[in-house]
């Protein structure tokens, strides 16, 4: 299944028409902010992917900015940190949606040097920026 690329506007569209949900059954809990996830709290049988917000345009061996936007100050973890697609970790994740509660979840796999940690942060409309 191909899933559709989207920019900041298109992100913020899908995110506004989704009634607002900070937390659901599937036991992820809030996810406000970045988390850990393990495949297998990973509620997978629970989860469609809508979208991705990986540019196609850069899959051709072109290297994707570890540049984060925080123009406020904030910081990766932080719950009240911008949405923003065009950098990381935002330029590696792909959409989801929960279909317990329709809940948008955002997901990408942080690589370290000895690890690999997916990580999972709910979807806030007002934090999309351009």
């Amino acid at each position: 299944m191909t899933v559709p690329f989207l920019d900041s506007d298109a992100l913020k569209n899908l995110a506004l028409a989704v009634p607002a949900v900070t937390s659901c059954a599937c036991g992820l809990g809030p996810c406000q902010g970045w988390e850990s996830v393990s495949d297998s709290r990973w509620p997978k049988a629970l989860m469609t992917q809508v979208a991705t917000l990986r540019d196609p345009g850069t899959a051709h061996g072109e290297e994707l900015t570890f540049e984060e936007f925080h123009p406020q100050g904030t910081r990766y973890e932080s719950e009240v940190a911008p949405v923003a697609p065009a950098f990381f970790p935002y330029n590696r994740c792909d959409v989801f949606s929960c279909q317990q509660c329709r809940r948008l979840l955002l997901k990408y796999t942080e690589y370290g040097g000895y690890y690999v940690d997916p990580r999972v942060r709910a979807l806030a409309a007002q934090l999309i920026t351009p």
